[in-house]
């Protein structure tokens, strides 16, 4: 295929050809020394991963709360008074 006009195209090029792939070197930092990447895990985060970890999950407990919630049973003034108080534990 040839065009003719004001722009000219060049003929059929490989599409990498004019790349090449080079290799990055890490560059020297701090007079030799390579910075290295840090990842801080708080205490919370540890002890919550670890609490996963180890707390096995109760399936049929949980498809149980799941069909009382669904039923419109699973709150009662007796469990909402014990979360409350257990919250105002918490905050005091």
């Amino acid at each position: 295929m040839q065009i003719h006009g004001p722009v000219k195209v060049h003929g059929p090029q490989v599409v990498n050809a004019p790349h090449q792939n080079s290799v990055s070197r890490p560059q020297a930092v701090n007079g030799g020394l390579q910075q290295v990447d840090q990842l801080d895990i708080s205490d919370e985060a540890r002890a919550a991963s670890e609490a996963l970890e180890t707390a096995p999950m109760r399936h049929e407990r949980v498809a149980e709360i799941r069909t009382q919630i669904a039923n419109g049973t699973y709150e009662t003034s007796e469990k909402l008074e014990a979360a409350f108080d257990r919250l105002l534990d918490e905050l005091g």
